[in-house]
Formats: C-alpha cells, structure tokens, sequence
C-alpha cells in the first residue's frame, strides 16, 4: 500500500514556529510531526510513501532522503505554487495505480488505518473520509451519512438548525485510483469543496470512517502545545512509555541534582541538565540536552533540543525552540521563544 502526505502547508497559524520550518517538520515529542505519521502508518504496511511539498521542500528532502534511515521508499513532488488539496493529489497521479491513502500531514490521530481499509474494502467505495466529532460544528464542513454509512452531503459552517450531524473532516482519505480522472490538472483544486460535492452528484459512492478516538489539528501554537499535554496524560499514545502508569519519563543520561523537584506527568530526554531547587512540571516537556537553571520552574511547557533556561527563570504554557535562552530571573508566560524574541500566544 502506498501513501501520499499532503506536507505543502506553510503553517500560517502556527507562527512563529514555522518562520523557517515546515509545519510537518515541526518537533512532537522530538521528532517532526511528519516522522511520526510515517511511522504510524508504516506500522500498518505502507512500505512507500510520497511527499507533496510546497513550502521549503528542501528542510523536509535535506531529512528523510530516500527514506532508508526508516526503512521506507520515499519520492518527492513539489508545487512551484499551491495547487490546493485535490490539485496536489492529481500532481502526483504518476505515482498511484491502485487503491492507495491520502494523509494530511498535519494532524495527530490514532486512526487504525488497516481496519480503515477493510472498511473501505467492504464498503466497496470510491473513496473513504475518516471523519472526527466536533461539539460544534458551525465553524467546519459538515458531512452528513446515511445509515449504511454513505456520504449524502456536504455542508459548510451550518447552524446549528441546519444539520444533525457532528462529523468533520479528519483529513485522511482512502481512494481508487479513477480518482485521477475527476480532478482537472494545471490549477488549484479544494477535495473538500470541489471535488467531493461533483463526486456525490455523480452517484460515487463515499464511505464513512468514523474510529478516530483522538484527532487533533496541530494548526495553532495552543494546540500544539495541547498535543504535547495529552500525550504526557497518556490521552494520546505515541510513545512506548505508558504516561497513565507512570507520569514521569526520565532518560537514562539526564542530571537532574537531587534537590531539583519533578512533578508528573514529564518528559525529560536525552543530556538534560536540571540544576538545584528547580521545579520541572506538571505538563511538561524538555528535549535532549536542554539546560534548566537552579532554582527556575517550568509548567506545562515544551522546550526544543538544546534549549537553556538560566537561574530563577519561570517559564508557564510556553514553547522554547531549539537554541534558545530564557535569561536570568525573567518569567515567560503564554509565549514562544525563538532567536530571542518572545511572541505571545493568543489565550
């Protein structure tokens, strides 16, 4: 089974974390967002995958090379200009000629994607939608299913009286490949607002998948900070460590001094230096060879690879990127920290 990630995205929302890193490439739990997908579903037999790239392809091919390093093909196609969702698909047609996955690459989910399949399979379908449920679905295109589990319609941002359904859209999408023969090439194409509503209209059937117990859009610097917490809560399982029975994770190489207080649920990684009467956690998160001060705090925050938070500092609900320097005594609140200059986070 082949996979196509939609990694084109210049993660607008997410600034100023992605000023020069695509959002795939941004770290979760250490390791790129895009590199944790592709592991994910490597787990369930996708042996190749394409990347479709748009924004500073180069960082994301400078990483992944051909893919031997995680035991997987990798091949590269990129858009000199965004071609939107569909129109990314269609520009890598030469790469499918089978049933294949459609993977936005900016998303966690612990989506089952071989039982996805099955399900496609059985529903006989020409494409599949893993959906998620939403409270409130006024500010998101809702599909709407019969019964049988079947599409019916497609409705943006309906009120509340408009639509029974809560389901959105979780970004993951199996197809046939006659696809390809839907969707005009050489400009921009939206799947979700083009090309799903003519292929209803022309009677395809499109199934419902609706498994995914955890999704969540790493669109904003909140969220991604949300997706840390819930992984170290253990509502999201992405590590080997079970955070539920035991909510600290500490590495093996870490210096912690033994009046330095560790508060659960944490990470603490590779070379992490924690000096005296410093307080790491609760919610927290500190990459490999981070540097924490004496006597500073950090909560619920995710500090990047070879960060240093000096003496006294707090630091709450922030990100620190990767060589970075909370100086001194300050206290950061609701930011992020990069090259120096502190951005806050809308709270």
């Amino acid at each position: 089974m082949k996979a196509l990630f939609l990694a084109g995205g210049k993660g607008t929302r997410l600034r100023p974390i992605t000023n020069e890193l695509p959002k795939p490439m941004v770290p979760v739990v250490g390791k790129p967002l895009l590199e944790r997908n592709i592991e994910r579903l490597k787990e369930h037999g996708v042996d190749e995958v394409v990347l479709s790239t748009c924004y500073k392809p180069y960082k994301i091919e400078k990483y992944f090379g051909n893919g031997e390093k995680l035991g997987i093909k990798i091949n590269y196609i990129s858009e000199d200009i965004p071609l939107g969702t569909a129109g990314a698909i269609k520009n890598a047609e030469e790469f499918f000629d089978d049933t294949f996955i459609v993977f936005n690459a900016d998303i966690l989910s612990d989506i089952n994607i071989s039982d996805m399949i099955r399900w496609h399979k059985e529903k006989g379908a020409f494409a599949t939608i893993a959906t998620t449920e939403v409270d409130d679905p006024s500010a998101y295109g809702v599909i709407e299913y019969d019964e049988k589990g079947f599409v019916t319609a497609f409705k943006e941002k309906p009120k509340p009286h408009e639509t029974d359904s809560n389901l959105i859209n979780a970004g993951i999408y199996i197809f046939e490949p006659e696809l390809f023969n839907e969707i005009p090439s050489g400009r921009t194409v939206s799947i979700e607002r083009e090309t799903y509503p003519q292929l209803l209209e022309k009677g395809k059937k499109i199934a419902v998948y609706n498994k995914c117990s955890y999704w969540l859009d790493l669109g904003t610097p909140d969220k991604y900070i949300k997706a840390h917490k819930d992984i170290l809560n253990g509502d999201f399982k992405m590590l080997n460590h079970d955070f539920k029975k035991s909510p600290q994770y500490i590495s093996s190489t870490a210096k912690i001094h033994q009046n330095a207080k560790i508060v659960g649920p944490c990470y603490i990684g590779e070379n992490v230096e924690i000096g005296a009467h410093a307080v790491v956690g609760p919610d927290t998160f500190l990459g490999d060879n981070s540097r924490v001060g004496a006597s500073s705090k950090i909560i619920g925050s995710v500090i990047w690879d070879n960060a240093r938070v000096e003496k006294g500092a707090l630091i709450a609900n922030s990100v620190i990127m990767s060589n970075c320097k909370v100086d001194m005594n300050t206290e950061e609140r609701n930011v992020i920290l990069t090259e120096g200059v502190c951005h806050p986070i809308a709270v």
